[in-house]
């Protein structure tokens, strides 16, 4: 290389000392053509002898890059070419050659993600700068981003040139951004500063000083309008990009991810807002910016983990019990085991300081949301009503007029004059959903949590709470050893007595009761018209059977299943196990495990990948398996030494250190009933929804049909205890269905009695075969999974599977009704 370029410096003095201005400019396109624009160090002694010429001559081989490059258009690497050269050569020369198209070329430039050539994108910064024009921002943004995410060949001239790009504050090209931008061309030198400062959050935690800094700006400024800014700049992180990006062959499409630059100022934003006065409106703000941020993108993973763990450090940080209360609400719903252990860190700091359990403060953490009652609560505004009305694990605003009469829409007047109270009503039955969710999936963990209560807090911080009452009032309890439950205004035992006060509460379960008193229990729901927010009464039993019995010490029952990973993972996140996606790598994974620290034990579930003869077939972009098998499940001590196995399958085995003794896995007979029944009711659920024989759409048996032997297996076979539950449940619901005369529950199936054919829908899979024949009918059911209308009671939400079978049950009894083509070609 080093001869190339002194070759290249030779011909260059040449023709300069023969004064031939048109052979050197073709001597120079040559040359840049040939390397790329990319000149090197050695390429600088070619610049070097140009540059030192004088203006009369450069100014010729400008002429000469101009009249060589005019016959090609504007994206040619000829014209591409002849365009840097005269932003490196020609800074000093009358005219500012091709100024308009050095522009444009700019413009190209800010469309990627990061510049391809830094040398061409520096060169025509440098020139505009020099001519007394700001870069495009678009450009700019390439260039900042290009520092960040390839810097890794250390170019200090890159990182010269983008500090002294102050403009503009933040990369446009992102909804919240643009809107930062258009706010701050209005605001004062202060607003500039506070940005300017957010954007050097680039640790985990801001520093002291670095809150000082913050605490100092906020001081010049008024906080309300700084809260209410900051919200409505961070209300849209995450929004679909305004500028798309050009990603030249990138997998992963930069447009998903967060402006790289950008992401430190949110950061910082994150901060800044918890150095405010406590508001409702920037804890759900800062909690929404967690969640958007740890949206999966198709082989990236969680959109931005620094952005969120920055949000959790601000709900952390902030004074107020609505950040508490946010703070435990993520604990519920966030899988992201980093972020995860921030909150949990967060939480836990918080109890210690208050001297309180964990458990305690996470339920005194939960807003009442201004309800008055449990479940409800009446806003006036003005000469109008607005009903607040809890249903379900759903919240509902309902309006009367000024003249007291019930109105489907928001009053005018309403609008008019009252558009904060309504923004902030509209804002809580959106709060109150989300946290509804939350506290269903907490109260639903308490099982294995061993959780027990003072009577006297239970009412409080329960039965009697307004938001979690709507809860716990359809959930049944133990009151110092007294079954009973929430009916008519009253705690009620199963003869209807009332319990009137009492020591010692626990939540019920059906582990160890007999089968005629659950049984009592089921029918005391229906009486009384309770839906439980999960299954409780109707809860799977896992019994230890002969076969585990003989195995000793795994179980075989949910083996050999085929799951789709990425499902099977959030699912396993959702319910507390912790669990690696398996990459189609020379590498060992640990099992899928649940801690359950009360107990002193560690469940395991083993699986492996999947993958064929074409691996395409089998693997994400990213190089995941896109299925696993299943194998057994087994019991530790918690502190056991853990084990793993290749990623593609084989052996697992104990990784020893320390000179640490193997642990043998614990007799399935010495595993609390409650313990393995609950362990195993979650390996059922990770079955029954990320098995792909539940897939209407792999009757192929998917990639090159291997699976259709499982698939046929499991979409048609015997049932599964959840499945089984769902029958009997199916058994009772169908004779009050508006099509009762037209089903019949037989086996495995609901049959269903159309115009056009007979029916069968399988109770575990909801796959569906038409009759005489067993012909296979695909109907794919909506995304949505919302509840099905018409099906009258049911006992408990929160199973998708038996919706979709009501809902095709519905759907196939009126065959002579369906208009879709596709499912009409398979009747």
């Amino acid at each position: 290389m080093a001869m190339y370029y002194l070759e290249r410096v030779r011909n260059v003095e040449r023709f300069a000392a023969a004064d031939d201005m048109r052979g050197l400019a073709e001597e120079l396109l040559k040359t840049a053509i040939t390397n790329d624009n990319d000149w090197g160090h050695h390429g600088e002694k070619v610049l070097a002898v140009v540059h030192g010429l004088p203006q009369e001559q450069r100014h010729r081989i400008a002429d000469s890059l101009i009249e060589l490059s005019n016959p090609y258009h504007l994206e040619s690497p000829t014209r591409i070419n002849a365009l840097t050269l005269l932003a490196i050569i020609g800074k000093d020369l009358p005219g500012d050659p091709l100024s308009a198209e050095r522009a444009r070329r700019l413009e190209e430039l800010g469309s990627a993600h990061c510049v391809r050539s830094t040398r061409e994108a520096l060169a025509l910064v440098e020139a505009e700068t020099a001519a007394g024009r700001t870069p495009p921002a678009l450009a700019v943004a390439a260039l900042r981003r290009t520092l960040l995410v390839q810097y890794w060949h250390g170019d200090a001239r890159l990182k010269k040139v983008v500090a002294a790009l102050s403009e503009p504050l933040l990369n446009p090209g992102e909804p919240w951004s643009d809107r930062a931008l258009k706010d701050l061309a209005g605001l004062d030198d202060a607003w500039h500063a506070l940005v300017r400062h957010a954007l050097t959050a680039k640790s985990a935690k801001p520093t002291p000083k670095w809150e000082q800094t913050a605490r100092t700006l906020i001081e010049s400024l008024d906080p309300d309008k700084v809260r209410r800014t900051l919200v409505a700049w961070l209300a849209l992180v995450g929004a679909p990009r305004t500028q798309p990006l050009l990603t030249y062959g990138h997998a992963i499409t930069p447009n998903d991810e967060y402006d790289p630059f950008n992401a430190d100022a949110i950061r910082g934003l994150a901060w800044t807002l918890a150095l405010l006065p406590p508001h409702p409106e920037s804890a759900r703000t800062l909690g929404a910016l967690v969640e958007t941020s740890l949206r999966k993108i198709q082989g990236l993973g969680p959109r931005n983990p620094k952005v969120a763990n920055a949000g959790v450090v601000a709900l952390a940080r902030a004074d107020g019990e609505e950040s508490l209360a946010e703070l435990s609400r993520l604990a519920s719903r966030v899988t992201y085991k980093t972020t995860l252990k921030m909150i949990n860190t967060g939480l836990e700091a918080r109890a210690e300081a208050l001297g309180l359990s964990r458990d305690e403060v996470e339920e005194l953490a939960v807003p009442a949301y201004d309800l008055t009652e449990v479940g409800h609560t009446v806003r006036r505004l003005g000469d109008c009503e607005a009903e607040l009305t809890i249903t379900g694990t759903k919240a509902a605003l309902r309006w009367r007029n000024g003249a007291g009469k019930q109105v489907k829409a928001v009053p005018a007047a309403v609008k008019r004059d009252h558009p904060d109270d309504l923004k902030e009503l509209r804002a809580a039955v959106k709060d109150i959903d989300k946290m509804l969710s939350a506290q269903a999936e907490r109260l639903d963990r308490q099982f294995l949590a061993r959780r027990e209560w003072a009577y006297e807090a239970w009412r409080e911080r329960l039965i009697d709470h307004p938001l979690v009452g709507t809860l716990a009032r359809r959930l049944l309890w133990t009151v110092d050893g007294t079954a009973c439950g929430y009916a008519d205004g009253e705690l009620r035992t199963l003869t209807d007595d009332p319990v009137k006060d009492g020591a010692t509460v626990r939540l019920w379960h059906p582990v160890g009761h007999e089968p005629a008193e659950i049984v009592a229990w089921r029918d005391w729901l229906e009486r009384h018209g309770i839906t439980q927010p999960f299954k409780q009464a109707h809860r799977e039993v896992y019994l230890l059977t002969d076969a585990e019995r003989t195995t000793g010490t795994y179980s075989n029952r949910f083996a050999a299943h085929v799951l789709r990973q990425h499902q099977f993972n959030s699912l396993a996140a959702a319910r507390g196990w912790r669990n690696k996606l398996r990459l189609c790598v020379d590498d060992e994974y640990p099992p899928a495990v649940r801690e359950l620290p009360r107990w002193g034990l560690r469940a395991e579930y083993w699986i492996e990948g999947i993958g064929g003869e074409n691996w395409t077939e089998d693997l994400t972009d990213a190089g995941s398996y896109l299925r696993v098998r299943t194998d057994q499940v087994r019991f530790y001590p918690i502190d056991a030494p853990e084990n793993s196995a290749h990623a593609g399958g084989g052996e697992y085995r104990m990784w020893l250190a320390d000179g640490r003794e193997p642990v043998d896995p614990l007799p399935l007979e010495e595993i609390p009933e409650l313990v393995l029944s609950e362990v195993l009711r979650d390996v059922d659920l990770f079955v029954g929804v990320a098995s792909v024989g539940n897939d209407p759409t792999w009757q192929d048996g998917g990639p090159a049909g291997r699976f259709r032997e499982y698939w046929t297996a499991y979409g048609f076979g015997e049932l599964g205890p959840g499945a089984e539950t769902r029958r009997d449940l199916v058994a009772r619901l169908v004779p009050r269905l508006a099509i009762g005369d037209r089903c019949t529950v037989e086996g495995r199936f609901l049959h269903v009695r159309g115009e056009l054919h007979t029916y069968k829908i399988h109770l575990g899979s909801g796959n569906i075969l038409r009759t005489p024949s067993d012909q296979y009918v695909c109907i794919v059911p909506s995304a949505s999974g919302a509840p099905v209308s018409g099906t009258g009671y049911l006992p408990f939400e929160g199973d998708r599977t038996l919706a979709v079978i009501l809902s095709k049950a519905m759907m196939l009894a009126r065959d002579d009704k369906i208009t879709d083509p596709t499912i009409l070609s398979q009747l």
